[in-house]
């Protein structure tokens, strides 16, 4: 890994994207802070695509769309992606100044490649297994979030409960005895059927959505994250950063991130941010 300061000023120029991870990256233990948010408008205004990509709910990445300046999300890693549709026009509009507010956003629509009746019996299937793991291991508990997913179902291992490692490493051996993929984050351990990724989910969508060539993708777009539940987006990206809390996540990590940023979480995201926008001269270093 190398310093932000080393970041080649021909790579920063080059890129066309931003593809970023949101727990503990761009929010600070579940929170957007002031200066995340001011980057990732300083990214859109040096010209760059912003994709968040995530193991959060399909439901998080509706909102967080409507809200942040994004062209897209990835949620549930990589499994469904969240992209706005074209506004339709509003008849009448240019007699009445312009269209009603929040029509030019256009329509969130979610892509996922199962059919919905096939996708509901797959997923109940995953909530009968996950009610089964936290029947077994009382230490543990359904997270949250899981009325608003679409392909997975989430057990809380670290968001509000401590679940020892012991107990996650038999919940995850079990899993797989039964044919179920499992993804482990700082937060929840994911049970899925589905063979998505971060990386492939993003490549798919860039291919598909933006037209982007996939091997081409892979240079033209940036990654920021910062654990092992980012080490395939590592892996698969030319021009990955980590902010700073990722080197408590190395020994997960095959490839770690290319560069890494001197403050943890969205401080190091803004200084990540900073530091591409200032070498594509939109504005100083932070």
């Amino acid at each position: 890994m190398e310093p932000l300061s080393l970041l080649p000023h021909d790579a920063a120029r080059a890129l066309a994207g931003v593809i970023f991870d949101l727990d503990d990256t761009v929010l600070d233990h579940g929170a957007l802070t002031e200066a995340a948010y001011r980057a990732l408008f300083r990214l859109r205004e040096a010209g760059l695509t912003l994709i968040a990509c995530t193991g959060r709910p399909a439901g998080w990445g509706e909102v967080i769309l409507r809200q942040w300046p994004l062209d897209a999300a990835i949620a549930e890693n990589g499994a469904v992606a969240l992209v706005r549709e074209a506004a339709a026009p509003v008849a009448g509009a240019e007699h009445r100044g312009g269209p009603p507010k929040g029509a030019s956003a256009g329509r969130i629509v979610a892509l996922d490649g199962l059919d919905r009746e096939v996708r509901r019996a797959r997923r109940a299937e995953l909530v009968a297994l996950a009610d089964d793991m936290v029947r077994r291991f009382p230490a543990a508990a359904l997270a949250d979030d899981n009325d608003q997913r679409v392909t997975d179902v989430t057990i809380d291992i670290g968001e509000h409960r401590r679940v020892p490692s012991g107990d996650v490493a038999r919940m995850r051996a079990d899993l797989r005895a039964r044919g179920v993929r499992t993804l482990l984050s700082s937060v929840h351990l994911h049970l899925t059927r589905d063979p998505s990724d971060k990386a492939t989910g993003v490549v798919r969508l860039l291919s598909e959505r933006f037209g982007e060539d996939p091997t081409r993708a892979r240079y033209r777009y940036a990654f920021v994250g910062d654990s092992g539940n980012d080490g395939v987006a590592f892996a698969a990206f030319a021009w990955t950063f980590g902010v700073a809390n990722v080197r408590a996540h190395l020994g997960k990590l095959s490839v770690p991130p290319r560069f890494v940023a001197s403050h943890p979480m969205g401080r190091g995201f803004a200084e990540i941010a900073g530091r591409i926008a200032a070498l594509r001269g939109n504005g100083p270093e932070p």
